[in-house]
């Protein structure tokens, strides 16, 4: 992989991780989408439905979909914000809260084979690059955007 390009790497990793995650997730009837989502949701308060999207990395519209259909699922349920009658707390029902164990105990497994096979320091340097590239992004140092 050395010839490839540093953006391919990480595509091309990004969606064998996901296809595997997917295909996990389909031996329990759910998506990887909902795991992550499952994760993302604090079992015990829930969670604000304005934090989950940023959270997440995802588009409001595409989380309002997925938000629905879980709780079509019986994974969540919505309730009234106390401390701000305009939003939402995204709650996990007994049920979403025991998909979510599945969905945690699939994660710990990947993070544990990864661990086995690769070495501390190289694991190190990944975070370290992850990172720094994460940081060039968020910062807009690759491209100007006053230039586009």
């Amino acid at each position: 992989m050395k010839d490839k390009t540093i953006d391919y790497v990480l595509r091309a990793t990004w969606q064998a991780v996901a296809r595997m995650y997917n295909e996990e997730a389909g031996k329990f009837d759910s998506t990887m989408s909902t795991g992550f989502t499952l994760l993302s949701i604090d079992p015990e308060k829930g969670s604000a439905s304005t934090t989950l999207g940023p959270r997440m990395g995802m588009e409001a519209t595409s989380l309002s979909r997925l938000l629905k259909n879980m709780e079509e699922k019986g994974l969540i349920e919505r309730k009234p914000n106390p401390e701000d009658g305009r939003g939402v707390i995204i709650s996990l029902t007994d049920f979403g809260k025991e998909k979510r164990a599945v969905s945690r105990e699939v994660v710990l497994k990947f993070n544990e084979a990864v661990r086995n096979h690769v070495d501390p320091r190289d694991l190190e340097g990944f975070y370290n690059v992850a990172m720094v590239i994460h940081e060039l992004i968020s910062e807009k140092k690759i491209y100007n955007q006053e230039s586009q």
